[in-house]
């Protein structure tokens, strides 16, 4: 891939600077795209692409560059992908994916002797997307699928169209993750630790279809989210009239924070971000026998590790469960150190029985490069109460993290050991496990 990206970008300048055949100095713009050419054939790496190179050498100009970047066909880089475009402009697709590959083993504590240590080789993420414009720049698309997750409904994650009308108010519609919860809308290939925190997974909503009205205001430094949608999750149709409603703020008083973790600029002057989102949802409870199931749905809180999965039996009638879910984040990040944080609350009631059942969950991180832009060691609390008015149910993790980021989080190397303590109804049979993972991953 670096080759054709390589030949195509050398061609491309050459023809360019073929063209200014009047300037004093083609002769040298030309050897030194030719010698740019050569080298990143021979396998340089670099996610620059070679007008990039050029441009900060001084070779060509800014004018240049943006006329080069304009009339290239098809073009190159590391995260990004391969991008084509049409001579006019109004079409653009860009293809490119992700790969996660996954080493863990469990050390399981069981009172009872009986429990077995697992050793596993996984694909943890296999993903391939397609994104661009068409007509027109403000019209913009993202479509990805994963094909390691399972079941037919966990194949499409991304599936919407964007059109902005200004860059204070832009219109998306389709399917894409709900906007809730900082840790889950930054992507999983942009993390600190090997996954997400515990707490994250609890409360999120994750993905699911509808629209939303988004923007970003005074340069970044405030930025909005207002969405509906079916109320199902993930690629899961409804068969009844509810639906939900997902809002998020957030403030970035000094200057623009992207949703990324670790600090991999080394900024060189600090960022923070603050942030405040609330998701509105309702799920039919039906009760059989001494268990209760939720109507069919791709949720995160509502699974085998939400705070809502995990306590459903808490509702003994078949009724309808409004679920109202609250969180607070703020993130810093300031040569090379980072820090981040969530709590989040959530309240479900049945409207039947008037059952409250109420969660809470939190987790704070921070991380700091020993080897600036390369080598980061990180820590990690996450603590979840699926139900605050029953007793020992908490889950606490305490994580500990290495990553050797070759080409920031295009190309990496990360591992982390967790001590997972999880309390249960007789005190003495509070299990702590250990978790040690290792993943290579690589975006492309």
């Amino acid at each position: 891939m670096l080759v054709v990206a390589a030949l195509c970008s050398g061609c491309r300048l050459t023809k360019f600077l073929l063209r200014e055949t009047k300037e004093e100095n083609v002769k040298g713009k030309i050897i030194a795209a030719g010698l740019l050419a050569a080298l990143a054939v021979t396998g340089n790496a670099d996610a620059k692409s070679l007008e990039d190179i050029l441009k900060e050498k001084g070779v060509i100009t800014e004018a240049d560059y943006k006329e080069v970047s304009k009339s290239a066909p098809i073009s190159y880089k590391m995260g990004d992908g391969f991008t084509f475009r049409s001579s006019d402009e109004k079409f653009s697709l860009s293809m490119g994916g992700r790969l996660q590959a996954r080493y863990s083993f469990f050390d399981k504590d069981d009172v009872n002797g009986s429990a077995q240590d697992v050793s596993e080789w996984r694909v943890r993420r296999a993903k391939f997307w397609l994104k661009g414009h068409a007509y027109t720049k403000d019209l913009t698309y993202k479509v990805q699928v994963n094909f390691v997750e399972g079941g037919s409904n966990k194949l499409l994650e991304d599936a919407a169209l964007n059109y902005k009308f200004i860059k204070e108010a832009q219109l998306q519609v389709g399917q894409e993750k709900v906007p809730f919860a900082r840790q889950e809308l930054t992507s999983s290939g942009a993390q600190q630790f090997v996954d997400r925190s515990s707490a994250t997974d609890a409360f999120k909503p994750g993905r699911d279809i509808g629209a939303m009205l988004h923007g970003s205001l005074f340069e970044g430094i405030l930025g909005y989210n207002l969405g509906w949608y079916g109320g199902a999750g993930q690629s899961v149709l409804r068969s009844s009239n509810n639906n939900a409603l997902a809002a998020r703020i957030a403030v970035n008083p000094l200057g623009e924070m992207k949703y990324s973790e670790a600090d991999l600029d080394n900024s060189q002057k600090p960022l923070v971000s603050f942030g405040a989102n609330y998701f509105g949802d309702s799920l039919k409870a039906t009760r059989v026998g001494t268990a209760t199931t939720l109507e069919t749905n791709n949720l995160g809180f509502a699974g085998s590790n939400g705070w809502l999965g995990k306590s459903k039996n808490w509702f003994t009638a078949t009724e309808k469960v409004s679920i109202n879910t609250f969180g607070m984040d703020a993130a810093f990040k300031w040569l090379g150190f980072s820090a981040q944080g969530e709590y989040f609350i959530g309240q479900a009631d049945g409207d039947i029985t008037n059952t409250i059942l109420r969660g809470q969950g939190f987790y704070a991180q921070m991380g700091y490069f020993i080897i600036p832009k390369h080598l980061e060691v990180a820590t990690r609390y996450s603590y979840v109460d699926p139900n605050r008015d029953a007793s020992n149910d908490l889950n606490t993790q305490v994580q500990g993290a290495v990553s050797y980021y070759f080409n920031k989080h295009n190309l990496k190397l990360q591992a982390d050991v967790t001590n997972i303590h999880q309390q249960v109804a007789q005190p003495k049979q509070n299990t702590d496990e250990m978790q040690y993972r290792l993943q290579a991953q690589i975006i492309f």
